[in-house]
């Protein structure tokens, strides 16, 4: 059964998306833990990030590079946390959350509240930012 990123990347469910490659998406996550939380993942679905192929971890750690200097760019922060939990969804993603201190990154504190025109102005300033980089 195909995995909700899946249906994502089909075009079956919509989001906010961020930036996009031949084999990479990366858009907002509809319940962030920060302002700018964003997920990046390979189009093709596969469970456990150490089974993509080599060439397919290094496009998808670079893409996830690139998105996150447009976040830097976009959400005022020190840094970009990146980490790869991979439990709740059975497709591969990586998490980018904009830090400006050792408790601004996790997944246990409710992030901010954002309505649909929200979520959609930010997803803009990010694909934005990105194209300029690329």
């Amino acid at each position: 059964m195909a995995s909700i990123f899946s249906k994502i990347v089909a075009g079956e469910i919509p989001c906010f998306k961020v930036a996009e490659t031949e084999n990479c998406l990366a858009f907002l996550d509809i319940s962030p833990k920060c302002l700018g939380h964003t997920l990046v993942i390979p189009k093709r679905e596969e469970d456990q990030f150490f089974d993509l192929s080599d060439d397919e971890l290094c496009e998808l750690m670079v893409f996830a590079k690139k998105v996150s200097q447009a976040l830097e760019a976009v959400i005022p922060c020190l840094r970009v946390g990146v980490a790869v939990v991979g439990l709740e969804v059975p497709h591969v993603h990586v998490h980018l959350q904009p830090l400006n201190t050792m408790n601004d990154f996790g997944f246990k504190h409710e992030g901010p509240k954002l309505d649909n025109t929200q979520m959609q102005q930010l997803a803009d300033q990010l694909a934005d930012s990105y194209e300029k980089l690329t």
